[in-house]
């Protein structure tokens, strides 16, 4: 009897927990699920993160754009070229707005994502960070995990002190981030605001560009950035602050380029997973199209690009010079011993002919 209560019960439990587990593998498949658009070089939870242990606004744009933090991938004109993404500040009372930006041309600007930072009347603070839907599509809403404030039952049969005589429900709704240093910073007495002088091709003396590398090893590298946090496509997660983000979409900035690449599927195309992921840019483009490039250039060059090939070309070129040169040697030489043997016929036929002799050894 006991085998079998203890039987029932573990089949329940594990009919119970089958809806946790589903959604744990649906939360995962969300994460790790590529979205075919720019987006998937711009990983937001990895950007979300950095922007909370960041101390200034200024060290969170220069470490987005490290190489060594490794989350900045974005390649909007497709240059192959990792672009410098700067970070445009606007505030509203106790409402800030971090807009995330790409100079794609000398007059195109893209935005990239937008974090809202908003603090309540009761001094609670929100942060999300929004993707734009040029390059992650609509609702790709990305916010910090928080510990679920557990939910309280009364129990009437209490008979104890201290009874609770109001039921909560858990909540779960409100992101407190008052703790990150980037909160502390904006909040502060010293925050001064940050606008940055940077444009196409002008950009920090400490931001070198560099080579765009494949998707596959970009999110590999970056997903143990999305632990502490949820959203993406396919969640419930709002947006809090929406008169904050609405005053955003009426000067959000889109680029022509980058929608044209969009339209025509450019970016897929040139999909990360395609390209060469090892070495810098420098050392990939000589070396695309070699034979194209010296095809113009002298025989030599084209015998140091395809040795079999060229070599042959080579020789075969080199003697028909030296035949052409010699056959007009020749002809030089049997021309002038014409007229030596014309002019003098007494001196025998063996003279004109070793005169010949002597201009083929010339």
């Amino acid at each position: 009897m006991k085998k079998i209560t203890f039987s029932c019960f573990v089949f329940v439990m594990s009919f119970l927990s089958c809806p946790v587990f589903s959604q744990t593998a649906n939360q995962a498949a969300n994460d790790t699920a590529l979205l075919g658009l720019p987006g998937d070089n711009l990983d937001l939870f990895a950007t979300l993160d950095l922007f909370q242990k960041s101390k200034t606004i200024e060290d969170f744009e220069k470490s987005l754009n490290d190489q060594k933090t490794g989350i900045n991938n974005l390649d909007l004109n497709l240059d192959n070229k990792v672009d410098f993404i700067k970070v445009v500040t606007k505030q509203k009372d106790q409402d800030f707005t971090f807009i995330l930006q790409v100079d794609v041309t000398e007059k195109e600007v893209q935005d990239v994502a937008v974090i809202l930072v908003s603090k309540d009347k009761d001094g609670k603070v929100a942060m999300q960070i929004i993707g734009d839907q040029d390059l992650y599509g609509k609702d790709y809403v990305i916010e910090p995990k928080t510990e679920p404030t557990p939910s309280v039952t009364a129990n009437p049969a209490y008979t104890g002190a201290n009874p609770v005589t109001v039921s909560t429900p858990p909540t779960t709704t409100v992101v407190v981030v008052e703790s990150a240093p980037i909160v502390q910073y904006v909040y502060s007495p010293v925050y001064v605001p940050y606008y940055p002088p940077y444009h196409y091709a002008y950009y920090p003396p400490y931001f070198a560009a560099f080579t765009v590398m494949a998707v596959g090893a970009y999110h590999h590298n970056n997903y143990y950035h999305h632990g502490g946090y949820y959203g993406g496509h396919g969640n419930t997660v709002v947006i809090h602050n929406t008169n904050n983000y609405n005053n955003y979409n009426n000067s959000r900035n889109s680029s022509n380029t980058v929608n044209h690449n969009n339209a025509s599927g450019n970016y897929n195309k040139n999909n990360t997973s395609n390209r060469a992921s090892a070495g810098p840019s420098t050392s990939n483009r000589p070396s695309a199209s070699p034979s194209t490039n010296q095809s113009k250039g002298s025989s030599s060059a084209r015998s140091s690009a395809s040795p079999s090939t060229s070599q042959s070309k080579g020789s075969s070129s080199a003697s028909r010079p030296a035949s052409t040169s010699s056959n007009k040697s020749s002809s030089s030489a049997s021309r002038s011993n014409y007229s030596s043997s014309s002019a003098s016929r007494s001196m025998g036929s063996s003279r004109s002919m070793g005169g010949g002799g002597g201009g083929r050894r010339r």
